[in-house]
């Protein structure tokens, strides 16, 4: 009896999962369908708009020249994205912890997003020059952000019912930090996180666009020209599954660093239904 289980509970999130991600699909094959039955009816050249078929093509035909492409991007991605998480969440811990700096600093945190990144892009080139920094740069500038505002947010949510409780029993300004405004934070800086991780891919494309010698943007700047409309859409395909994976992957790290609050959001979720 007792080695069925896992098997049912296996079962129930393979149910579960299909259930839940089934009208996307259908919906996805719906519009590919869509798509494959214009462009062959309509005669539509591929140079203009190529079939979800020939794009599919182009990523089997081209899977080495994307890969290799897309690793750069990558890199430029999860490097630009660790410095806007570490500068974000030390940035956020400061403004939170004096109303002083917060005073000071958040202002300009606000209009630095005012900024159009794309006009940003070619001043670093001009002033550090070609090469992983300046796409590193950019991504940072465009995800810290999110992390930043998040983060402000959740240290200010923390309970003040505990926070006073804590002060009773002789806690400083730094244990009431660590220990109740900064784990009341994580879902925030999560949520800001996943929206930053998106970001940062949008980013290092700007970054390749304005000025590189390699990555999917670079890809599709020189595509462009030559009438590879084909290997701009699989360029695009690779990195919206890039976005995606990446996502899901804050997503599961969230699941593992704080389980807590998914436990207690179920729970609040089945006494809502209830």
């Amino acid at each position: 009896m007792s080695s069925n289980r896992p098997r049912v509970g296996v079962l129930g999130m393979i149910k579960g999962f299909s259930f839940s991600w089934l009208p996307s699909l259908l919906i996805i094959l719906a519009l590919l369908a869509l798509w494959e039955g214009y462009v062959r009816i309509f005669d539509v050249q591929k140079w203009l708009l190529p079939s979800p078929v020939v794009i599919a093509a182009t990523l089997v035909e081209s899977a080495a020249l994307l890969s290799r492409h897309a690793w750069v991007t990558l890199v430029e991605v999860l490097v630009g994205f660790g410095l806007a998480l570490a500068s974000g969440v030390a940035l956020a811990s400061m403004i939170a912890f004096s109303r002083t700096l917060e005073r000071a600093i958040y202002p300009f945190v606000i209009a630095s997003q005012t900024i159009p990144i794309i006009a940003v892009a070619p001043l670093l080139l001009i002033w550090i020059g070609y090469g992983l920094a300046p796409k590193v740069i950019v991504v940072a500038l465009i995800a810290f952000f999110p992390i930043v505002v998040n983060m402000v947010d959740g240290l200010k949510s923390a309970d003040p019912d505990m926070v006073s409780l804590m002060r009773t029993l002789g806690a400083n300004r730094r244990d009431i930090f660590m220990k109740v405004q900064f784990p009341s934070s994580l879902p925030f800086l999560f949520s800001g996180t996943k929206i930053a991780m998106t970001f940062s891919v949008i980013g290092a494309v700007i970054g390749e666009w304005v000025g590189s010698s390699a990555g999917l943007g670079y890809l599709m700047i020189r595509s462009k020209p030559q009438f590879l409309t084909e290997r701009v859409f699989a360029a695009i395909v690779v990195l919206s599954a890039m976005g995606i994976l990446l996502f899901l992957f804050v997503g599961l790290v969230e699941r593992l660093v704080i389980p807590w609050w998914h436990t207690e959001r179920r729970k609040r979720a089945l006494e809502n239904s209830g």
